[in-house]
């Protein structure tokens, strides 16, 4: 083999083992001579803006989101010493926080079976003889949410599938399918498989998390540390049904907290409520020395209309802008006046550091140096708040007004958001 190729495989295989850095590994408690297999869970360690769904989801796999922030690479070096949290106000319904063994028995029943294993294989070099072979590099869970036409089709994590050149699927009754990835999203850490519906079983029911309130009882089913353990089923309260969490310094994300137990192998599992419909997708928790009970599941509300799109169409379509940003807090006293003109003393407002040509930026008359401070009247302090605004509240073909501050003259300027290309990133 040429050492170039040589050299080549091996940063391959050191890239991928960084992107996994920040996953438990578990070696089964057997005589066999099985190596440890790297289990697809994400955990939040100290600082959750550096490692919340690991690094692989990047912190959300860091996508190119359209706006290149220069400053992105200090994430994962910065500690997050408080975490900010919001807890939805919903309409007060009536929750029993109690439920008796037989009807756990019930709701368990219900959709045990449409809980999956989801087994990422991966192509392997040999450095010396050349020869390719696949291996599993790691184990998730999934929930099979319909089935037709000869087809059924299993929602998972991103970070489950990343990677893989080919997935199988693990059904309730010992059976595998292999499976094909429909469409996967790192943003939102979401992925929609199609396989055969020759041995399925079951089909989950989608419940509204929305309707989910603090103290309310809740299931989490899945496959923590592997197939050996397959639709382990543990059972807690609804810890809080909305946090905000810092998956990085530019994107939060809304999840349901819970102390239902919560393990590697987990992600892409079910949190499902007492009448046995998931209400969320198992995807986080922490993980650190003196901290218990801290998961998190991805809301059933925001789950069901991402795999929609990507089962239509294979990606999710969001507003791109064709700007590379910068937050003003983090640039220097003298660079705020001097180019420009702020106030020493300014510190929200996220500044255009480049623009794009033939972009929507470009074509609304955006220029490098403008600090955006606003978007349609909704204060914008730093590129975290633009970005969550625009793929939150606005879709491509939208005409947004933004708020800016160009040589210290404050100006208005609209700009019809356009599609990221592939080829941008």
């Amino acid at each position: 083999m040429d050492p170039r190729d040589y050299e080549r495989e091996q940063e391959r295989k050191e890239e991928y083992e960084n992107r996994q850095q920040r996953y438990d590994q578990y070696q089964p408690a057997s005589s066999s001579s099985q190596p440890p297999r790297r289990r697809l869970f994400p955990v939040i360690a100290s600082s959750i803006a550096g490692a919340v769904l690991g690094g692989g989801i990047v912190l959300y796999g860091a996508p190119q989101l359209g706006l290149m922030d220069s400053a992105d690479t200090q994430t994962a070096n910065q500690t997050t010493q408080t975490q900010t949290a919001t807890t939805t106000s919903t309409t007060p319904r009536t929750v029993s926080t109690t439920v008796n063994q037989s009807d756990l028995v019930s709701v368990v029943n219900k959709v045990s079976a449409a809980v999956v294993g989801v087994n990422n294989i991966q192509q392997q070099t040999n450095p010396f003889s050349g020869d390719t072979q696949t291996q599993e590099a790691g184990t998730g869970s999934g929930v099979i949410f319909k089935k037709e036409n000869g087809k059924a089709y299993v929602v998972t994590n991103n970070h489950v599938i990343d990677g893989a050149s080919e997935v199988e699927v693990s059904l309730s009754n010992g059976q595998k399918e292999k499976a094909k990835i429909v469409g996967a999203d790192a943003l939102t850490d979401l992925a929609v498989l199609e396989m055969s519906d020759k041995n399925v079983e079951q089909v989950a029911k989608f419940g509204k998390s929305s309707d989910l309130v603090a103290g309310e009882t809740v299931l989490a089913i899945g496959n923590p540390l592997g197939e050996q353990f397959s639709r382990t089923v543990t059972q807690g309260i609804v810890s809080a049904a909305k946090r905000s969490v810092p998956i990085s310094e530019n994107w939060n994300v809304d999840a349901i907290q819970t102390d239902a137990a919560i393990n590697p192998g987990n992600s892409g599992g079910a949190l499902i409520n007492s009448s046995g419909e998931v209400v969320g997708i198992n995807s986080m928790k922490i993980s650190e020395d003196n901290v218990e009970g801290i998961g998190f599941a991805l809301p059933s509300d925001e789950v069901q209309p991402t795999i929609e799109q990507l089962m239509k169409n294979g990606k999710i379509t969001r507003p791109y802008m064709g700007v590379g940003l910068q937050d003003v807090g983090q640039l220097s006293a003298s660079t705020k006046q001097n180019q420009l003109g702020l106030t020493s003393d300014t510190s929200e407002g996220v500044v255009v550091t480049t623009v794009e040509p033939f972009s929507s930026a470009s074509d609304a008359g955006l220029q490098s140096k403008d600090v955006i401070v606003a978007i349609d009247g909704n204060e914008v302090k730093t590129s975290s708040d633009l970005r969550q605004y625009l793929y939150t509240k606005r879709k491509v073909g939208d005409t947004v007004k933004l708020d800016v501050y160009r040589n210290g003259k404050k100006q208005t300027i609209s700009l019809k958001l356009s599609e990221q290309q592939d080829n941008n990133g």
